[in-house]
């Protein structure tokens, strides 16, 4: 059977990506690993990015001891630590918003970004524009904040949170699509796509695609060559 291991920094980005798998890959085992530290020290900035970046690839290692056929990372605040674990680990390991961003990406050339934890979104406008650059894209990206959203969430009050995401989704106009930008947020989508006239993409379904294309590929691969 295919492991996958996630790797969570928050509590609210684990049931979304569970309920992805049970949707679109039930035959997949995947275990979890929570950290949640790393939000709160993210958030905080009371921890320097070089020492959350050792913290991330030392969860990629304890990860690796699982046996897993791939890794999925699912909070966007962490990119540069995974691009480390990616490079030296052999085996596929997602960020959690490559996947989305290449189907956004394929879209069209105006993206809005709306997102709930702030830490996040520098980098992940730099990651979005990195591989508009790989493929020559001239895109723009609009990031809009959500605010008190994932306060709520936190809270317990998920209907809350799903409102005021649909509500910003409904605002959106002259872009060809809208990326959810934290797996958190992705329990939001149908009834963002029931307002807004513009395609929604989120994390955990764009990723979910990406590796069963990636694992599916390399099983194949590795049947030929017998």
């Amino acid at each position: 059977m295919t492991r996958i291991v996630l790797i969570h920094a928050t509590r609210v980005a684990m049931a979304p990506i569970e309920a992805g798998f049970a949707r679109a890959w039930p035959e997949v085992e995947t275990l979890s690993i929570l950290e949640e530290g790393l939000s709160s020290d993210a958030a905080s900035g009371r921890v320097s990015a070089e020492v959350l970046d050792q913290r991330i690839n030392a969860l990629a290692d304890y990860a690796m001891g699982l046996a897993p056929d791939a890794i999925l990372y699912t909070c966007s605040a962490f990119g540069t630590g995974i691009e480390t674990a990616a490079a030296r680990l052999d085996l596929p390991v997602l960020k959690p918003n490559e996947a989305m961003f290449d189907a956004a990406l394929g879209a069209g050339g105006r993206i809005a970004m709306l997102y709930t934890f702030p830490p996040a979104v520098a980098g992940m406008e730099q990651e979005f524009s990195d591989a508009a650059l790989r493929i020559q894209a001239n895109v723009t990206l609009r990031s809009i904040f959500v605010a008190d959203a994932l306060d709520a969430l936190k809270s317990g009050d998920a209907a809350t949170h799903d409102r005021l995401i649909a509500e910003a989704a409904a605002e959106v106009a002259g872009v060809d699509a809208i990326m959810l930008a934290h797996f958190s947020m992705s329990r939001a989508a149908n009834m963002a796509r029931a307002q807004a006239d513009i395609p929604v993409l989120t994390s955990p379904d764009a990723a979910i695609d990406k590796l069963k294309r990636v694992l599916m590929t390399a099983n194949s691969k590795g049947q030929s060559a017998c």
